[in-house]
């Protein structure tokens, strides 16, 4: 029986955090014996801001490499690099004229980062998501992993299939959204009403990949908390030690009621220092492969090269279909 597809990708901006560990990169280290799985480094998404060139392909090796080091296997993962699979802007435009301009005028990312980006609103930045449905769309993808932020374009790539399909026939799969049960949102540590964000410009607020344990330790010791001392589980009353907690159980695979019960007599500056140190025991080994990669970019460019083959010959197909049944000549 073949297995189902899923399709899901980071941005090559700002540095990878322990929130895509967990929100993300975690949970499909468990999917990729269980699916076909294709994770792209979404450079082409990465381009509605103005990048440093160098700095961008930069970022864009090192989320390969973190791919890798976090667990997944790319004997197993196909780890390709979206600009070096022209099929996702060939359907990309196709799409565009399958998509209204009220849906678009409603995403709600739009509106959010035209006002974060007043003096670079760009069109890309409102055809973002049609980009996105094409990313989709044409691995016939079967599950899409989500978090809050994506439901909306997830939506709105269901919209556009089940359109396309209706004028044409049978064409795509409607995707349906994978939601983790843990970790798909890690908030700041400076504003734990907000999730953590990998192009955050207050770098107290996220613990990257990459970071020392010293700057871990210092990070944490700043986390944001409450005036109580009790470390309890209680979102909307105590959302720092609720997130910090968050972290810990991932971390250490511990309930909730486990941690309350291991700091019941102890303070936060005791709690804060174990969520240190349950980071710093994970990410170790995951910095050492890390940093062989980096320093391996021959072994790095077989990776992604051997996913950009089998994007490519995965995705020609159903765009061959596309163009066949809307009348190009192929």
């Amino acid at each position: 029986m073949d297995k189902k597809v899923i399709l899901s990708g980071i941005q090559a901006t700002g540095n990878l955090t322990i929130g895509n560990y967990l929100g993300a990169i975690n949970n499909w280290i468990k999917m990729q014996d269980e699916y076909e799985c294709y994770y792209m480094i979404a450079d082409l998404h990465s381009l509605t801001v103005r990048n440093d060139p160098e700095v961008l392909k930069q970022r864009a090796k090192k989320v390969i490499a973190l791919y890798v080091a976090c667990g997944l296997d790319p004997e197993k993962n196909n780890i390709f690099i979206q600009s070096h699979i022209p099929t996702h802007t060939q359907l990309s435009w196709v799409l565009n004229c399958y998509t209204y301009m009220g849906e678009l005028n409603r995403m709600t990312q739009f509106k959010d980062k035209s006002a974060k980006h007043a003096d670079n609103i760009n069109s890309g930045l409102f055809t973002y998501p049609v980009l996105m449905a094409a990313d989709i769309l044409i691995y016939n993808a079967n599950l899409v992993p989500v978090g809050d932020d994506q439901k909306q374009h997830l939506e709105i790539t269901r919209d556009i299939a089940q359109r396309f399909n209706s004028i044409y026939g049978e064409t795509f799969v409607i995707p349906e959204a994978y939601i983790s049960k843990q970790g798909e949102r890690i908030m700041g540590l400076q504003n734990p009403l907000s999730k953590m964000s990998k192009s955050t410009t207050n770098l107290n607020d996220a613990i990257f990949l990459t970071d020392t344990p010293d700057e871990i330790r210092k990070k944490l010791k700043k986390a944001v908390t409450d005036s109580e001392n009790c470390v309890k589980y209680d979102v909307k009353n105590k959302p720092g030690v609720s997130n910090l907690m968050t972290i810990y159980s991932l971390m250490k695979e511990k309930s909730f009621e486990d941690i309350e019960e291991e700091f019941k007599d102890k303070g936060y500056g005791d709690f804060k220092m174990a969520v240190a140190d349950s980071i710093i025991d994970k990410l170790e080994p995951v910095q050492k492969k890390y940093n062989e990669l980096m320093s391996n970019p021959e072994k790095l460019k077989a990776i992604y090269e051997k996913g950009d083959k089998k994007a490519k010959e995965k995705t020609q197909e159903i765009l061959k279909q596309v163009y066949k049944k809307i009348g190009l000549i192929i």
